[in-house]
């Protein structure tokens, strides 16, 4: 049972260094707050920046390292002022978990660039509104955050699949839907990874003429 005001029992794999040895781990999520919902992991992707993040490519990582921000789940607690969710609903998770949703930036929808500084990242990152404590991702058991970043997933979706789109298929949904692809145009995916992929899919269903390319044979022709 789920204790008012406690910080949250959990576990998940994690990596003490580089080399990538996964243990398991246990550690603790922040409290359960009026704004906050509780998800109950069932799936997680897996990305490639997950390896960069370890490996210390883009920043100095702080280890023990639990990545994963392609999280898809169930909701299994709201706190008191919650209004988009209720226990029992799917949910997902991407990159980010918290931002102070005032400056300029946030309120755009780019909290990513929070003139505050309050970006909260879903793991490996420093959480301001809970005393700095680490973030730890979604190769775990249950993950609790600000409802605004939660995505709200419908009952009859696949959510094994959905947890795909937490990161590669929204980093390539959005400039389509920018670009305003429409039925018939000519368009060129370059690379066909693990976005590019997505990519392809996403314009084949808007109707969209697609044309591949990459320097793996194997990945254009299949």
């Amino acid at each position: 049972m789920l204790k008012s005001g406690a910080p949250i029992p959990a576990r998940g794999y994690a990596t003490e260094s580089s080399k990538w040895h996964f243990s398991p781990f246990r550690f603790t999520r922040h409290a359960l707050g009026e704004r906050d919902i509780l998800i109950e992991i069932l799936y997680a992707g897996i990305c490639h920046s997950d390896l960069h993040a370890a490996s210390g490519d883009h920043h100095a990582p702080t280890f023990p390292i639990v990545p994963g921000h392609e999280i898809a789940g169930r909701v299994i607690a709201v706190g008191a002022k919650v209004r988009k969710f209720k226990v029992g609903d799917f949910a997902g998770i991407g990159c980010m978990v918290n931002s102070c949703g005032e400056c300029e930036a946030c309120k755009r929808s780019e909290e990513q660039f929070c003139q505050n500084a309050k970006t909260v990242f879903t793991y490996n990152s420093k959480d301001v509104f809970h005393g700095d404590i680490n973030t730890y991702g979604g190769y775990s058991n249950n993950y609790v955050l600000s409802e605004d970043f939660a995505l709200k997933v419908p009952k009859n979706a696949d959510i094994a699949k959905v947890a795909l789109l937490l990161c590669a298929g929204i980093t390539t949904y959005s400039p389509i839907m920018y670009s305003k692809v429409k039925r018939g145009q000519k368009v060129a995916v370059a690379g066909v990874g693990g976005l590019g992929h997505m990519a392809l899919k996403y314009m084949v269903a808007l109707g969209a003429e697609v044309t591949c390319f990459d320097i793996v044979d194997k990945k254009v022709l299949c």
